[in-house]
């Protein structure tokens, strides 16, 4: 082991930290309108792409994690974005269904990706198409490969 290797400097993990944390604080204020939170956000962002999803697609879609997604859907729900209803064929089987309120909510939002690309003035389109495919490799592996621990 180098004496690099627990610097902060040379983690990338560290980077991916700080850079969710600053996309979080930008987006509370391009939120407010919609009184919803960055997570909130990407669940609406999901069903305004296919709506009547069952919870379990939306979980593949988001990749939020269950207990999470639970809390998440209680909120839209409190908030009359969402109705989780149960599904038709299987009772066993639960919908996310966007509200007349829910699907006028992406109207509100449609301002907002432009709103957060005037933040990333630095990056190029094409540098961000690159950074979504680098991220892409990185969170593939980090789902599909564990590496043993080196435990001696």
């Amino acid at each position: 082991m180098t004496d690099n290797a627990l610097k902060l400097d040379y983690q990338l993990c560290h980077r991916f930290y700080t850079v969710a944390n600053a996309f979080t604080r930008a987006y509370r204020p391009l939120l407010r309108e919609l009184d919803i939170t960055y997570p909130q956000y990407v669940v609406l962002m999901a069903l305004w792409e296919k709506d009547q999803v069952t919870i379990h697609q939306l979980l593949e879609k988001t990749h939020i994690d269950g207990g999470a997604m639970s809390l998440i859907l209680k909120k839209l729900t409190q908030k009359s974005f969402v109705q989780v209803i149960h599904d038709q064929h299987d009772k066993r089987v639960k919908r996310v269904v966007l509200s007349d309120y829910g699907k006028k909510a992406k109207h509100t939002a449609q301002k907002i990706p432009q709103q957060m690309r005037c933040n990333l003035k630095n990056i190029s389109d094409e540098e961000g198409m690159e950074l979504i495919r680098l991220i892409d490799k990185v969170s593939d592996d980090l789902h599909t490969t564990l590496c043993e621990a080196d435990t001696q």
